[in-house]
């Protein structure tokens, strides 16, 4: 580790811990709802997304039956294929290692990995993210499991927001940088709060992605789109004529 990557992984290590102890909240809530230690400590093997985690057991403990709510959890996971194919090129993984890499690919991951400047960062951040949020994560899902009715309540702890204060932590350096970046998340916040009460749990996190086109750059109309073009230059030179 030099001195590119070491920003990196001191920033993934960082967001992992950080994270990864609201795992204790995610063991907790699905004992809560009906789950056991073994079924909360599979699920966040498996699945290992916070979001769709807490959204399937949302809709277990509301009443639902597990289909539902595990339709949800899949179209809310479903922004990490979107994640992928962003860091594809970024971390080069080949063979066996792809369904292993495609697993870590999360919202905290993928945050660590752009906000690096170069490969070789990208690369150091995501892994340092990755191994310790999973590590982490399940281990504290385990101690949540286990010690629910001790704990209580885990809203009463205030371990729900680690998670998206933790996001909002990396996303903030990028929405100073530009209008643009402003736009979409405003947008974003928008549709996804207008569609709540009237959306499953993960429909309107997805549909808040059509935010994204608010920060399409437009294309700018060329000179002869406008009709104010200047003449175009003769294709063979005269006497005079100076060639660039």
């Amino acid at each position: 580790m030099d001195s590119t990557t070491r920003p990196a992984v001191r920033d993934g290590l960082g967001v992992g811990f950080a994270v990864g102890l609201s795992g204790v909240a995610f063991g907790a809530a699905a004992v809560a709802a009906g789950l056991s230690v073994a079924q909360a400590c599979a699920l966040s093997l498996v699945a290992f997304s916070g979001a769709s985690q807490f959204a399937l057991i949302g809709v277990v403990a509301g009443g639902g039956n597990l289909i539902a709510g595990a339709l949800g959890a899949v179209l809310l996971g479903g922004r990490n294929t979107l994640y992928g194919l962003r860091l594809a090129g970024t971390l080069g993984v080949r063979g066996w290692r792809r369904p292993l890499t495609a697993h870590v690919v999360i919202d905290e991951t993928t945050a660590v990995a752009t906000a690096q400047d170069g490969r070789r960062a990208a690369r150091a951040g995501f892994w340092a993210t990755a191994i310790s949020i999973f590590t982490v994560w399940n281990l504290m899902t385990l101690v949540g499991a286990v010690g629910a009715s001790q704990l209580g309540n885990p809203d009463t702890y205030g371990l729900d927001v680690v998670g998206p204060a933790a996001f909002l932590a990396l996303l903030w350096p990028r929405l100073r940088t530009g209008a643009a970046e402003r736009r979409v998340a405003v947008l974003a916040a928008i549709v996804a709060i207008a569609a709540t009460p009237l959306l499953p749990p993960g429909v309107p996190v997805m549909l808040a992605a059509v935010a994204a086109l608010a920060g399409v750059p437009r294309r700018r109309p060329r000179p002869h789109d406008t009709g104010d073009s200047a003449p175009e230059p003769a294709l063979t030179g005269g006497p005079g004529d100076e060639t660039p």
